[in-house]
């Protein structure tokens, strides 16, 4: 049972929230906060598994309390879908950046929404597809952006070159059958590639290792990436 707790300072939009969740056989809503500041403090009390957050919220906006809930490592398991009306650059940034592992908006459709909530309490990335392709090129015009083709920084430096390929068939976008397929590899290894390049970034789930992987440069807007190709390597 996927326990969620819902965010918004709207009550009507969280009863409806609250409805459709409930509605669902595999989860259960733990709670209901009218604040950030109250939702941080819900996660921690009610043992929520993903946390349905709006962005704009009296006290603490949804961002700070993501970044709260993600610092948190006695929350190490709550993963933040950000729920918003405001599709702009600047916030899929911000809640992503914080620790978010989703971003979608307010008009998705309900089957959507669940379908995201089991995708995020899950551990995989969810975006919706226009903030995720105008997220990269913003990332990439940051005046601290790395160049494409640079030497790959700090931590990335300590990936193998089978780890970084496997990163740039994640940041791609591939799940981790398909990046097996791409590499001649078991699923189950790419798994667990998956997971020990989760411990080497020390990031929480695959939305924060795409993050990664566009800000170090390792992949490029174009879809190139500047790991070694899977002919040069084995194993």
């Amino acid at each position: 049972m996927i326990r969620v707790l819902l965010a918004d300072d709207q009550t009507l939009v969280r009863e409806a929230f609250a409805m459709l969740v409930e509605s669902a056989p595999d989860m259960a809503v733990v709670g209901q906060a009218g604040t950030g500041r109250q939702a941080v403090g819900l996660a921690r009390s009610a043992r929520a598994d993903v946390v349905v957050m709006d962005i704009r919220m009296p006290d603490l906006d949804g961002i700070e309390a993501t970044r709260l809930i993600a610092a948190d490592d006695d929350l190490a398991g709550v993963r933040v879908l950000v729920l918003t009306t405001y599709d702009t650059d600047d916030h899929v940034l911000a809640a992503l950046r914080a620790g978010a592992s989703g971003f979608l908006v307010k008009d998705t459709r309900p089957a959507d929404l669940l379908d995201a909530i089991r995708t995020v309490a899950a551990g995989d990335a969810l975006l919706s597809p226009g903030p995720t392709a105008r997220l990269i090129a913003r990332v990439l015009r940051l005046p601290d952006a790395p160049t494409p083709g640079a030497p790959v920084p700090g931590r990335l430096a300590t990936l193998s070159d089978r780890e970084r390929q496997v990163l740039v068939l994640v940041a791609r976008g591939l799940n981790n059958t398909e990046a097996a397929e791409a590499l001649g590899l078991s699923p189950l290894t790419t798994k667990t590639h998956v997971s020990r390049i989760m411990g080497k970034l020390a990031v929480r789930d695959r939305t924060q290792l795409v993050i990664a992987a566009y800000e170090s440069g390792l992949v490029t807007p174009n879809g190139n990436g500047n790991g070694p190709g899977p002919a040069s390597v084995g194993g």
